[in-house]
């Protein structure tokens, strides 16, 4: 098996998987037309030389250019993982989402593709990116249930967690502020931040932004952390008030595995994991009331919160865990050799 992908640190962990890696570099938000046609290129090049027996692609450039580079070889068994629609149809993005969708209609042909949530499986067939009969859909990546085990509560001020990549979509600013009400109101809670800055994405808060947050002391700021495994067991609860068109948010499914009740958006893909009264309490995006009003119900209700974390373990281990979605997706690489 090989692995292309671009430089990162996770090569020598899926060399020691088994796989060959090989770096591809990729700019992820490089919208340069000769930048892009050499991409494809390369990848054409690649698969030329090494002509393997099945492509399946990831995230959406990938899906993009390993698609189109796939039907210029003439190679028909490619899988294709559509992890949500992704900023191109995200609100204000209407000249992007007219190019990407001519993409997806040249690019995808016969090959198959498989969605997280049926919102975004519909949205393809509907504006005939692809035939229904080349869809499948298998809900989010799945969580290791093995490594992501429910833990209690730290002893301290209960923390309400956001982790995610720092955009506007993805609603951290909103969390913030969410943060800074019910800390003028005096609620005994700690609010904490995981993940990054990104500054070649537009939709990203500043370094600037962040270091002021964290002066006021309105938020902490824990980093960018690979060991989530261990970082959600510090938590209270997690909290995603995105807006993005997400497609599973893998953030929800570690809570739910580690036992934690989530705060998040009435939206595809997060209402996927993200019962309400069960599992969640989902506001709609960008109702900032709404949210601040369901911080304060689950920081100030202990119960309230270990009742949803043991019905979020139960709802993932039945239905998101690894070996599930690993089974489902090794059913697709089956049906291509039908």
């Amino acid at each position: 098996m090989v692995l292309l992908a671009p430089p990162g640190r996770y090569a020598a962990l899926m060399t020691q998987e088994g796989f060959r890696c090989e770096i591809f570099p990729l700019e992820r938000k490089s919208a340069n037309p000769l930048v892009e046609l050499g991409t494809i290129l390369r990848l054409w090049q690649w698969l030329r030389r090494e002509k393997p027996d099945l492509l399946h692609n990831f995230t959406i450039k990938p899906v993009l250019y390993g698609s189109l580079a796939a039907r210029l070889v003439g190679m028909s068994r490619v899988v294709n993982a559509v992890p949500g629609l992704g900023f191109a149809f995200s609100e204000g993005q209407s000249v992007l989402r007219v190019m990407v969708s001519v993409l997806y209609r040249i690019s995808l042909g016969k090959s198959m593709a498989i969605f997280q949530n049926p919102e975004d499986q519909a949205v393809f067939i509907k504006n005939r990116f692809i035939h229904p009969a080349q869809t499948r859909f298998i809900p989010g990546s799945g969580v290791d249930t093995q490594v992501f085990l429910p833990a209690p509560e730290p002893e301290s001020p209960p923390v309400a967690l956001f982790a995610g990549r720092f955009l506007r979509s993805k609603g951290v600013a909103e969390f913030v502020e969410a943060a800074r009400r019910l800390r003028a109101k005096g609620i005994a809670a700690r609010f904490a931040l995981v993940g990054g800055v990104y500054l070649d994405n537009p939709d990203s808060i500043t370094t600037q932004e962040l270091s002021a947050w964290q002066a006021e002391g309105v938020v902490e700021y824990w980093g960018w952390r690979d060991d989530m495994h261990q970082v959600v067991p510090q938590s209270a609860l997690i909290c995603l008030p995105t807006s993005y068109k997400e497609g599973l948010p893998r953030s929800l499914l570690e809570a739910g595995a580690c036992g934690r009740p989530v705060i998040t958006t009435d939206i595809p893909g997060c209402r996927l994991v993200a019962r309400p009264g069960e599992n969640a309490l989902l506001v709609a995006p960008h109702d900032l009331d709404g949210l601040t009003k369901a911080l304060e119900t689950l920081l100030t209700n202990r119960a309230l919160r270990i009742r949803m974390g043991s019905r979020g373990r139960e709802i993932v281990e039945s239905e998101f865990s690894v070996e599930t979605i690993t089974a489902k997706t090794l059913r697709v690489y089956e049906e291509l050799d039908a």
